[in-house]
C-alpha cells in the first residue's frame, strides 16, 4: 500500500481518546490513516472528526481536526493517508 504524509499529532486528549491533527493535506471520514512515531505505529479508519467541536465529513490542509484513536499517540508523530 501506498502512504502520503497528510499531518502531524499536535496534541493528545487521554479523557476521550482523541488526537488533534495538523493538516498538510485533504482528509475524509472513511480514509484510512497510518500514525507514526517513535513511539506508535497504529493505522486506522477514520469514523469522525471534528473541527472546534463541530463534526465534520472532510477537512483541508491547514485544519485542525480531532480525530478518535484506539490507543495513545504523541505530539509531533506524522500522520500518513493510506492509499
Amino acid at each position: 500500500m501506498e502512504e502520503k504524509e497528510i499531518g502531524k499529532v499536535t496534541h493528545y486528549f487521554a479523557h476521550v481518546n482523541a488526537a488533534v491533527i495538523e493538516l498538510s493535506g485533504d482528509l475524509k471520514v472513511g480514509d484510512k490513516i497510518h500514525i507514526r512515531g517513535a513511539h506508535d505505529d497504529i493505522t486506522m479508519d477514520v469514523t469522525s472528526m471534528q473541527i472546534e467541536r463541530v463534526d465534520v465529513k472532510e477537512a483541508k490542509a491547514g485544519d485542525l481536526v480531532g480525530v478518535k484513536v484506539p490507543q495513545k499517540v504523541h505530539q509531533h508523530d506524522r500522520v500518513f493517508k493510506v492509499v
